[in-house]
């Protein structure tokens, strides 16, 4: 009788193969949902530090806005020429205000936010010297949300008053609302308190 020769026979060889290839498709199914997890996660972070960063904007330029003092209002400025600063439309909000580019430019616009195309624009001019404005297309712009979806401003005068989506043009608001939907998302409301 002949010693047996060491080693492993065909079936253990693929019992062993077997339990590596589950274990190498249990990694790899892990590695991928873990990279679909961090794919999700970061759209989640941009859009989250997205509406933090336009609402944060939105609110400081909105606190720094011109006050008028023969209507009782936001206004242009002008003396008698005076013109209120939101316009009946629920589909823009327009202000003059103090903005600052950089550590040395800056001065008082007037500026604009509104819907043009898919995205959400900031506009922004000087007026001349006889308190007019150019044309919107042709001023300075910086997109601010960009594949938005919806965008609707409303107005309330009293804390607990209605929403209003057409402004009467009396003088200024008490709060302003923006609603924005982008990526088949609502934002939550951006509601801000304008300077009185």
């Amino acid at each position: 009788m002949r010693p047996q020769e060491g080693g492993f026979t065909l079936v253990e060889m693929m019992v062993s193969v077997t339990i590596l290839s589950l274990v190498m498709l249990a990694t790899v199914t892990g590695l991928r949902t873990l990279a679909s997890t961090q794919s999700s996660l970061n759209r989640v972070t941009d859009r989250n530090d997205e509406i933090r960063s336009v609402s944060s904007f939105l609110r400081d330029a909105l606190e720094s806005a011109v006050v008028g003092s023969s209507s009782g209002g936001l206004t242009m400025g002008g003396g008698s020429a005076e013109m209120t600063v939101f316009e009946a439309s629920p589909t823009q909000l327009m202000w003059k205000t103090t903005m600052m580019f950089g550590e040395s430019t800056g001065g008082s616009f007037v500026a604009r936010v509104a819907q043009e195309s898919d995205d959400i624009v900031l506009r922004w001019q000087k007026m001349d010297a006889r308190g007019q404005m150019g044309d919107w297309n042709n001023a300075a712009a910086r997109t601010l949300v960009e594949g938005a979806q919806e965008f609707s401003v409303a107005y309330r005068r009293q804390p607990n008053g209605l929403w209003l989506s057409e402004w009467d043009g009396r003088g200024a608001p008490g709060w302003v609302r923006l609603r924005i939907r982008s990526a088949e998302r609502y934002w939550p409301d951006i509601v801000m308190e304008v300077a009185r």
